[in-house]
């Protein structure tokens, strides 16, 4: 293996972290407004991801500076072609820090009522585009012989990426609803459960669609085996839930996220993004990589940063672990 297959793997990697992390708490924001009946049940939501909601992105913001490292024709194809769906999710991404950090910051009920909506929608809207970006890189987008995206934004909207957008908006949701289940106590953590398995069903519909699709049409023995896991994953996640067993159906229900995305990246190697005008015209991991001195450099850079920071923000988790209910919110203000 090559330094940049071994990149390839690596930013899938992170891309499943930034999932895995970040999907339970756009699940949690879209949840304030299935789930709370009052503001301090919304409250309690927003405060079991208050103390990781900013660490999580922060995989985000790895995921992108690898690829514009590792890959930088990937990364320019990728940013300029997909450039206001991305930018949209900037936005959101910009508005819901905000909207966290200023919702309690005067005690009006239209201030607050305001940046509620705020977090519902800039959570809501980027765990669809997600699925909609990653379904339009697998099916393949309008790459010329440059190398430059020449499709317009109305091409990225097909049924395949659009059904893409509707399982991780609703894997995530899913998610989230096991996530909140895990970390509250209560009237709110039996909702939540009861949440989680309507939410899992209809996920669990979606998903086998898109991922049987997905699979028929780029995919080999590697990724029906990853695809099989997700299902799995996915059922036992579900069904543990019904048991009350939280923890481990979050873990299940991680474990579809990562094993989904991977997935997706077993349907793309050796491509970075297929041209849908033609094959020749592909990115791959070898005609849109850094020099080999580039990879080394990052590879060496990777190695000691990288177990730092998991191991920093493993203990944040193990930090605020405990569970919360309303009758820990003293002020709902």
């Amino acid at each position: 293996m090559q330094l940049h297959d071994v990149w390839f793997v690596l930013i899938a990697v992170l891309w499943i972290g930034y999932f895995f992390l970040e999907g339970f708490d756009f699940g949690v924001g879209v949840l304030t407004k299935l789930l709370a009946r009052d503001r301090t049940e919304k409250r309690v939501l927003i405060n079991t991801i208050g103390p990781v909601w900013d660490g999580n992105e922060v995989w985000l913001l790895t995921a992108g500076g690898a690829t514009f490292a590792a890959f930088p024709d990937w990364y320019a194809t990728l940013f300029s072609g997909f450039y206001l769906p991305l930018l949209l999710i900037l936005v959101c991404l910009i508005i819901r820090g905000v909207a966290f950090e200023y919702r309690h910051k005067r005690p009006e009920d239209k201030w607050q009522t305001n940046w509620e909506h705020a977090i519902f929608w800039t959570s809501l809207i980027p765990a669809f585009l997600w699925g909609v970006a990653f379904a339009n890189i697998v099916r393949g987008v309008k790459i010329d012989q440059d190398k430059e995206y020449v499709g317009t934004f109305l091409d990225l909207l097909n049924v395949y990426s659009i059904l893409g957008g509707l399982v991780t908006l609703t894997l995530f949701t899913f998610h989230g609803a096991v996530f909140t289940s895990l970390k509250t106590v209560g009237d709110i953590r039996v909702r939540s459960r009861r949440l989680a398995t309507r939410l899992g069903a209809v996920t669990a519909v979606l998903a086998l669609v898109f991922l049987i699709w997905t699979q028929l049409s780029r995919g080999d023995g590697k990724s029906l085996i990853a695809m099989a896991i997700a299902v799995a994953a996915l059922l036992g996640a579900v069904g543990l839930n019904l048991a009350g067993r939280e923890g481990w159906s979050f873990a299940l229900s991680g474990i579809t996220i990562a094993a989904a995305v991977a997935m997706l990246f077993l349907t793309l190697f050796p491509n970075v993004m297929p041209s849908s005008l033609n094959d020749a015209w592909s990115l791959t991991v070898t005609n849109a990589s850094s020099s080999a001195y580039t990879l080394k450099i990052m590879t060496w850079c990777a190695g000691v940063a990288t177990p730092l920071v998991m191991l920093y923000q493993g203990w944040t988790y193990w930090v605020f672990r405990k569970r919360i209910g309303t009758q820990h919110i003293v002020d709902v203000h």
